[in-house]
């Protein structure tokens, strides 16, 4: 099924951002270390092994735990009324807004197109080594993927489960991952474009790539 590419390039180009809102962890007193409209930076480096800016620290039973920015964008929204309060885990303290670009505009176009494989529990995620081993040789047609076919190592509490691939069979588009990450339950995992819709992805993302203005 194709999507209205007009009406999706339209509705970024007049919004283009995204919001990602921000809560404690954990209960405790919360003390604010940015201000409303301040701009933040997420992580950093080859491997985002530098931390993002620093957003709040959060106290509890003297134990003081500093919160970085996962995302660069705008600090909005912020809650000034519970500066130094005591707070219950999950109080919603602000929202980053960030600025999407091309390359994030493409991604979040083909979830609407590829078959979207998604975490069936919040873990750690690897590639199995076999298509580990087959991405790096991949031809131009790319690394088929199988109905069936054990295609991640989910680790969780210690333990790793090899999770087999359940969805329409295709080439491995997009992995939306970085081995070893720590995933939310639901959140995407791998895009599988199947051969009927090929042409059309290669389609959508040279047209967002050369008409894009960033």
């Amino acid at each position: 099924m194709d999507i209205n590419l007009n009406d999706l390039l339209r509705r970024y180009r007049s919004h283009p951002f995204e919001d990602y809102f921000v809560e404690t962890p954990h209960t405790g007193v919360v003390f604010f270390k940015v201000k409303e409209g301040q701009t933040v930076k997420g992580p950093s480096g080859e491997w985002l092994h530098r931390p993002g800016t620093l957003l709040y620290t959060i106290e509890r039973e003297r134990n003081v735990k500093r919160m970085t920015a996962l995302w660069s964008g705008q600090i909005s929204g912020i809650r000034l009324d519970i500066e130094g309060r005591f707070v219950e885990a999950g109080e919603p303290l602000f929202s980053i807004r960030h600025q999407l670009d091309k390359e994030e505009i493409i991604d979040r176009i083909l979830t609407q197109v590829l078959y979207i494989f998604s975490a069936p529990q919040r873990a750690r995620y690897f590639l199995t080594p076999e298509i580990s081993a087959r991405m790096e040789k991949r031809s131009k047609k790319g690394v088929s993927v199988e109905f069936g076919e054990d295609v991640l190592i989910m680790s969780l509490m210690k333990r790793d489960t090899v999770v087999s691939y359940e969805g329409v069979p295709g080439s491995l588009y997009k992995v939306y991952f970085n081995s070893g990450d720590m995933v939310e339950q639901g959140a995407p995992l791998l895009g599988i474009c199947s051969p009927d819709k090929l042409q059309y992805v290669q389609k959508v993302i040279h047209r967002i790539r050369t008409e894009w203005e960033k």
